[in-house]
């Protein structure tokens, strides 16, 4: 299966932006240039997630073990762009399955764990899956149970352990039924490898069909923004279903030669001895958690971090001096990411800037020819920002206006729905994002938040992530977010929503107006109102749910 029109593919590949590798074709030669190093490896806790011993997979086993997972797959039915829902944690069986499903040229639709059944009764109306594939349990979660919900007559359900059993052994037999079916169906690079899905911060999910090209060109990218080596330990904490490990780990892994280690769900301890056993030199990290490392020296300091080089975050706002203390102190930097299933891939390196009030909140504006940012990335991708009413683009520093972004590494649309508006008559994806650009001249792009999150304070537009940020100074609250509720004469306000500390004092309204004036807030962007919860909706990636916090808000009024 391809979304990409054949003028696409071959622009691109003439433009040597995408080529002929595929993710099973570089396990293959992995497998063959570096046979004994670990490819992946469990979290060390893993049996008191799922009752199974963690394992450790060298590329030789992972190459042995996808092939007789792909063998299993076709000996039920499942082959060349068949669709199947794959709904496993952060387990080596996740990264078994990316393998076999390319190897096998089927459709592998990765979802978050959280997904319950009206999310999976969702995707299956959207792709019409053949197979659901998962684990007994994870923790809590009766992941099997759940799965079963949605399975028909035509709809499988493969539980690893019991319908799927994987061996690290080399079986002669696997590797000729596996290269007769690849002879009779080839499968390439432009080909559809997975169907992800969109975040949910805004409603229900997107999916989203990416080819082999697509992540490659991402990978490179990300490989680019954390300097990959070749032999590189990634710790990798997100969900192995999305942007920021499938194209920030999973791929540059196989591209370069790398190890994966897997961890998930959160548990700081854990991650923290992770990082200094598994001699890690690279991870990606929620903000929240790292907010809360600057401010406790005495969780970090217990530990050897070596061969840490830098750390990556995203998924929210950077706060300036978590990454000034990161830098003071433990003399490391931290790289900012932001991207998306789609394509979307920026990121600010202490290459663009040393300033952490600038890589906090900004990103270069790659893909719009600037020589200072010369790379991969500011090839490969495209960008440009337009004004949301007239479509004109916007190229003067301290304009706002939506994002658009092109290149090797966006998707061409989503599935099951209406794209018409999707992308510009030149192809460029309508993020719905807003960016300032900032800078004399513009050489970057700040954040300013979602079209459909401003708040309208009475014609006054205000950008929540703004004030988001801000906030994740504030001592007294553990994480906080605002968002817009209701009011009969101004349309809406700002209200802020916290999680206290429990070893602070009171926080009042009074309190968070204050503490944001002396941040350089202006009066009409400060919360009217103040909200406390016990924890704030997030999403599987970490993102706050600001629709839902809305609905929360609003049956308190």
């Amino acid at each position: 299966m391809k979304t990409s029109s054949q003028q696409r593919i071959d622009d691109y590949r003439q433009q040597g932006w995408w080529g002929d590798i595929t993710l099973h074709g570089q396990l293959e030669l992995q497998a063959r240039e570096n046979p004994d190093l670990l490819a992946v490896a469990d979290q060390p806790n893993l049996k008191e997630l799922t009752g199974d011993e963690p394992r450790r997979l060298s590329y030789a086993e992972l190459h042995a073990a996808s092939t007789q997972v792909s063998c299993d797959l076709l000996n039920k039915g499942i082959g060349a762009e068949d669709r199947v829902i794959v709904q496993l944690p952060n387990i080596v069986e996740l990264v078994i399955c990316y393998m076999a499903f390319s190897k096998i040229g089927a459709i592998m639709s990765p979802v978050p764990v959280q997904y319950g059944s009206h999310e999976l009764h969702h995707i299956c109306s959207t792709i019409s899956p053949v197979a659901i594939i998962t684990v007994g349990h994870f923790g809590a979660l009766d992941l099997a149970q759940n799965a079963a919900t949605i399975t028909q007559d035509n709809v499988q359900l493969l539980v690893f352990g019991a319908d799927l059993i994987f061996t690290t052994e080399n079986h002669p037999g696997s590797d000729k039924q596996l290269s007769n079916y690849q002879r009779a169906h080839s499968s390439d690079a432009d080909d559809i490898l997975t169907i992800s899905w969109t975040s949910g911060t805004t409603g229900t999910p997107k999916g989203v069909p990416r080819s082999h090209n697509m992540w490659f060109a991402t990978a490179r990218s990300c490989a680019e923004a954390g300097d990959y080596q070749a032999g590189d330990r990634f710790l990798n904490i997100f969900p192995l279903v999305n942007m920021a490990s499938i194209g920030g780990f999973l791929f540059p892994a196989l591209l370069l030669g790398c190890t994966i280690i897997l961890h998930h769900p959160l548990d700081p301890a854990l991650y923290l001895a992770q990082l200094q056993d598994e001699k890690i030199t690279f991870t990606i990290t929620p903000p929240a958690l790292l907010n809360q490392l600057a401010k406790s020296p005495e969780m970090w300091n217990q530990f050897d971090f070596s061969h840490l080089r830098s750390i990556g975050s995203g998924s929210a706002p950077l706060a300036p001096w978590m990454i000034q203390v990161f830098k003071q102190q433990y003399d490391l930097e931290v790289i900012n990411f932001y991207g998306s299933n789609e394509g979307i891939s920026l990121f600010c390196t202490p290459l663009h800037t040393a300033e952490p009030e600038v890589r906090a909140t900004m990103f270069p504006r790659l893909g719009c020819g600037i020589d200072r940012f010369d790379s991969y990335a500011n090839g490969a991708l495209l960008s440009k920002v337009v004004d949301t009413e007239t479509g004109q683009v916007i190229v003067e520093s301290g304009k706002v206006g939506e994002l658009l972004f092109g290149g090797a590494t966006v998707f061409d649309g989503y599935l099951g729905t209406d794209n018409s508006d999707l992308f510009s008559n030149d192809g460029y994806f309508h993020t719905g994002d807003l960016v300032e650009l900032c800078g004399e001249p513009p050489l970057f792009y700040r954040i300013a938040g979602r079209c459909k999150d401003i708040i309208n304070r009475g014609g006054m537009k205000i950008s929540p992530v703004e004030i988001d940020v801000l906030l994740e100074g504030l001592p007294s609250s553990v994480e906080s977010a605002v968002c817009a509720y209701q009011d009969d004469l101004m349309g809406e306000k700002v209200c802020a929503c916290v999680v206290v500390n429990p070893e602070t004092d009171d926080l009042n309204l009074q309190d968070i107006a204050n503490f944001l004036l002396d941040q350089g807030l202006v009066k009409f962007k400060l919360p009217e109102r103040i909200e406390f919860f016990e924890s704030l909706p997030r999403n599987p990636l970490g993102k706050v749910q600001r629709f839902i916090l809305e609905e929360l808000v609003s049956q308190r009024h």
